[in-house]
């Protein structure tokens, strides 16, 4: 594939202004833009970037830029930085004055909800797809040690009392080296 650093800059400019709700719904961005799209990067490379990011102070940021950094090298990283960034920085400037007006509308409110129930839909889909990816190999076979992780990760998270996300993937990191120990 070929890439174009200008492209790479309109296209997490685009993601950036369009990034509502939070930081899980870029995964779906990035894959609908850089794996389906683009052809940049495959999933997997995708999940890497993922990855990386949650172990970095502004994970979503630090992912952006991380594919950057895959997609184009340094430019690369610095480009997607800017151009995810520039659009809420725009918003915040123009939008900080209308604040007390748009907390009161109707219109605003039920906008707001619809965009929330969307991004829940877009990043369920995504979650389910990216799932599948990690725990069944290309044979379709089952990875039984990322399955145990996963079960493990998701009951911490449905069972424990406010856990901070942060220990449920420091632990499956940690899970993951055993594994790949034992082997």
């Amino acid at each position: 594939y070929e890439t174009s650093l200008t492209k790479l800059f309109l296209s997490f400019l685009k993601i950036g202004a369009v990034w509502f709700g939070s930081g899980y719904v870029l995964v779906a961005y990035f894959d609908g833009e850089f794996v389906q799209g683009l052809n940049w990067l495959t999933r997997q490379e995708l999940l890497d970037a993922i990855a990386v990011g949650q172990f970095t102070p502004g994970p979503f940021l630090s992912s952006a830029t991380f594919i950057g950094y895959q997609i184009a090298g340094f430019p690369g990283a610095l480009l997607a930085t800017l151009g995810i960034m520039i659009p809420s920085f725009i918003f915040v400037l123009i939008l900080n004055p209308l604040i007390p007006r748009l907390r009161n509308s109707k219109f605003l409110s039920k906008f707001l909800d619809a965009v929330n129930v969307s991004a829940i839909a877009v990043m369920f889909v995504v979650g389910i797809k990216l799932g599948f990816e990690v725990l069944f190999d290309t044979a379709g076979d089952l990875n039984w040690q990322a399955a145990i992780i996963f079960l493990l990760s998701a009951s911490a998270f449905f069972t424990i009392k406010k856990i901070n996300s942060v220990y449920i993937i420091l632990s499956g990191a940690v899970l993951g080296y055993i594994f790949y120990l034992l082997q």
